[in-house]
């Protein structure tokens, strides 16, 4: 075997390390739906396995100052890898998604419960 081809066989087998791009990569999660609520300040992504992801609308700057029009002219990127607003100019990927809710959930929460400890 030649070392070109040990080298590509090696690319190709390489396991993602990120649990996250495993979930989308290499198990196939996507994003299936989108549905935005600006009077409830909410954004959730249905997923393909079934689950939901929901974050603020007012976390994202570009979606929060769109109008009801531009906010629901989105499409999928890469079979639902990923979402576009092209009116907007706004790109959202599944991954980033999934940190930033995860990661603004988990703050807000110990926020309410720093000040509920403080109190």
């Amino acid at each position: 075997m030649n070392t070109l081809h040990k080298k590509r066989t090696a690319i190709r087998n390489k396991r993602a390390t990120d649990p996250i791009d495993r979930l989308i990569f290499e198990k196939g999660l996507r994003v299936r739906h989108v549905y935005l609520n600006r009077r409830l300040n909410l954004i959730v992504l249905i997923l393909s396995n079934g689950a939901v992801i929901k974050s603020k609308l007012s976390d994202f700057p570009k979606l929060n100052k769109a109008n009801e029009k531009q906010l629901n002219k989105w499409s999928l990127i890469s079979e639902g890898v990923g979402i576009e607003w092209p009116d907007l100019d706004e790109d959202l990927s599944l991954k980033g998604f999934i940190k930033s809710a995860f990661m603004d959930r988990t703050l807000r929460t110990l926020k309410g419960n720093q000040e509920s400890i403080l109190v």
